[in-house]
């Protein structure tokens, strides 16, 4: 394995990691930006962001996240692909096992985001792909005058709601509950929608389908345990989201859903490792407060390697 040392090593290339990477290179820091997939995260899916200020009438997701990226580039932060799988300290050195390689740092921040959380029901696995997505404007388009359906009751769920009827003939919005948990303005625009139907207290119990796709859901009220079929070409699923901080579970604090705990500084539970953006826990997950995380974390990390140094 071959070692390569950085000041500071950011783990996660959306909002947060390239905020993080913006700060950190600014302050003539060598910094190291790892990313497992593409840079811009989630937002990369998004098509239009409408509440990151300074873009009146909103921007595409990887416009903004491009953006960062040249953004970043002009105070020379380097950048690499793969999977952190491991995180040790040794002797106040960040040790980071990445695919077959280890890279030491310093000061490691985390921006590993979250990833869509799973209904883990008969038939959901199955028919990934083939009916059943995490991602409406990723597939959006490809349920042209079909039926379709979203599950959750959140902002994510109602937004995407009203982006597929760009495409689909119907959709239905399934809730477990008889009210959407997602802002007012979300909930009147999707009330005023022709296209959508809300199907409340109902609960999807397995994805029917056969060689060609899913076919259907089966529903189950969650008030009297009936059940019946609904027809459906595509499932969107938007539940919420499970924080990509698994391979750090015997090694950081986190709490029983698997953010990472941190104080209001952004620190964790090992000195010289903060946390930022979704990964961590906190009460709103949005661009603005990843960015505003990544900012205090890596200002954290320059003063934590002022005195790691004196």
């Amino acid at each position: 394995m071959s070692q390569t040392d950085f000041d500071v090593v950011i783990i996660g290339g959306g909002p947060a990691g390239l905020t993080a990477g913006l700060y950190s290179s600014r302050a003539k820091l060598r910094t190291l930006l790892v990313e497992r997939m593409i840079m811009g995260g989630q937002v990369m899916t998004t098509t239009k962001v409408e509440n990151y200020p300074g873009f009146p009438g909103g921007i595409d997701g990887p416009d903004l996240m491009i953006r960062f990226q040249e953004h970043c580039q002009e105070f020379g932060l380097e950048t690499t692909t793969g999977e952190v799988s491991g995180l040790r300290d040794e002797d106040g050195i960040k040790v980071l096992t990445v695919d077959d390689r280890e890279i030491r740092g310093r000061a490691v921040i985390i921006t590993t985001g979250a990833e869509p959380a799973k209904l883990n029901i008969p038939g959901e696995q199955e028919f990934t792909g083939r009916g059943v997505s995490y991602c409406a404007t990723c597939d959006g388009a490809f349920f042209r005058e079909q039926d379709v359906a979203i599950v959750g009751g959140g902002d994510t769920a109602v937004e995407e709601a009203l982006f597929l009827t760009r495409f689909a003939r119907k959709v239905y919005i399934i809730h477990r509950r008889d009210e959407l948990r997602a802002t007012k303005v979300l909930q009147d625009r999707a009330q005023a929608n022709d296209k959508i139907e809300f199907l409340w207290n109902s609960s999807i119990q397995e994805v029917v389908g056969d060689n060609s796709g899913m076919t259907s859901v089966t529903l189950a009220d969650t008030q009297n345990d009936s059940t019946r079929e609904l027809p459906l070409h595509g499932l969107f699923i938007a539940i919420g989201v499970t924080p990509k901080a698994h391979f750090l579970t015997e090694v950081l604090d986190l709490d029983p859903d698997g953010h990472i705990l941190t104080d209001a500084e952004c620190r964790t539970s090992m000195p010289g490792v903060f946390a930022a953006g979704d990964v961590r826990k906190k009460i709103l997950k949005q661009i603005a407060t990843a960015v505003g995380d990544a900012a205090v974390a890596a200002i954290m990390a320059e003063k934590y390697l002022d005195n790691f140094e004196n």
